[in-house]
């Protein structure tokens, strides 16, 4: 779940990290008199769970009062990446001497944590140059040290105050990395003041998706009381009333996963898993110029009663057709409790089975016993000789079989 500048600051701020304090707002008045509390030059920001807000317009300048309208006015009316600008952070204008990024991410190939020190920091780190970047990998049971931090910052060609206080500020953004089970934490820029203080003037926290039962009492700190309140990391947007849902369903029962669900404007409702198979088969409707009204992963041997919930919830969204629902080969899932769920939510969105279900695709563990049920019910289960395109193909074609 991707965090907004205001809450990632925020929460950076408990690990005591030096941030500027902005004033969130929700209307172009409250930004009026939020500008006339600080008295002076200020910056308005778009709240946004992505970057490059910058170019994009998202970040305005104001001088004087009487330009804050104007201004608050142009960025509520904004929608970037197909997200509208409900809130709009201020904050005192800042001069400084230089920035500087500082990031902790997951290193995928050495598997372990890696802190991030770039001198260039600012709207262009994206292409700043690798040989800029200076890193260095710690033990996440041991967390990064004050004097690792230190060694990272003098590396990059910090001296003096200025490497002692960046190598401290490593150390606690490598805690909070690890205790809010993030993906990624960045401050950018971290600037250096006129009078040699560091502040951080903007920030982004993505916090794992899986990991976010652990995470409560943070979350709840933020004033994010519904885990459906936060932009997934998979949309980088709010989640939907139905992704939202699909949470729901997912938590109600600890067994296997059905419920991780990105919604789409499209008439056919996914049900899809298998080891990155699902993004095979979704990749494949759109090839053969399906739409698909859901991203959805299952696995893990979900109970019947998960995959009716959540069969029954992919078929109430409107303008939803048909079902197909397509997996690699599975030997910890059992086929024949996947079709008993499916039958079930889809009798309990008061439709007939034989005319909803496009494809049924999942090869493996009680695969004849799932064939039989769905005999039953007047569908035909296909076997691993159907390849997950010519799957996905076929789900497509019989789109136009029937019209509810």
């Amino acid at each position: 779940m991707r965090l907004l500048e205001h809450q990632s600051k925020q929460l950076l701020a408990d690990f005591g990290l030096p941030m500027t304090q902005p004033v969130v707002v929700d209307t172009v008045d409250e930004a009026v008199e939020a500008v006339r509390d600080l008295g002076r030059s200020t910056v308005l920001k778009a709240q946004v769970p992505f970057g490059g807000r910058g170019k994009a317009g998202g970040v305005k300048f104001v001088e004087r009062p009487d330009q804050v309208r104007d201004a608050a006015n142009e960025l509520f009316a904004l929608t970037l990446r197909n997200t509208a600008v409900e809130q709009i952070s201020i904050e005192p204008k800042i001069s400084f001497a230089r920035e500087m990024y500082l990031g902790v991410t997951w290193d995928t190939a050495a598997k372990l944590p890696v802190a991030l020190l770039n001198l260039s920091g600012g709207v262009d780190i994206e292409q700043a140059d690798d040989q800029q970047v200076q890193r260095c990998l710690f033990d996440p049971f041991r967390g990064l040290s004050a004097y690792q931090g230190r060694e990272l910052a003098c590396s990059a060609g910090l001296t003096g105050k200025t490497m002692i206080a960046v190598g401290e500020m490593f150390a606690k953004l490598a805690k909070a990395f690890l205790m809010i089970d993030a993906v990624t934490v960045e401050i950018n820029p971290l600037v250096e003041t006129d009078d040699a203080q560091l502040v951080g003037v903007d920030a982004h926290i993505e916090i794992e998706d899986d990991a976010l039962f652990r995470q409560r009492h943070h979350l709840e700190n933020l004033g994010l009381e519904k885990l459906g309140e936060l932009p997934s990391s998979g949309s980088a947007r709010p989640a939907t009333q139905l992704e939202r849902e699909a949470q729901r369903i997912d938590s109600m029962d600890h067994r296997g996963v059905a419920g991780r669900v990105v919604e789409f404007d499209g008439d056919l409702a996914l049900l899809i898993g298998g080891g990155g198979a699902s993004l095979t088969v979704f990749d494949a409707i759109r090839r053969h110029s399906g739409r698909p009204a859901n991203y959805c992963e299952v696995g893990g041997n979900p109970t019947q009663e998960k995959v009716a919930a959540l069969v029954e919830l992919l078929l109430s969204k409107p303008g939803v057709r048909k079902l197909a629902v397509i997996m690699n080969v599975v030997n910890n899932t059992r086929a024949d409790v996947m079709a008993k769920g499916m039958l079930q939510g889809i009798r309990q969105a008061g439709l007939d089975p034989a005319k909803v279900v496009s494809v049924f695709r999942i090869p493996g563990s009680w695969e004849q016993e799932a064939r039989e049920i769905l005999s039953s019910a007047g569908i035909e289960a296909l076997g691993r000789e159907i390849s997950l395109d010519r799957a996905a193909q076929l789900a497509v074609e019989r789109m136009s079989e029937y019209v509810a």
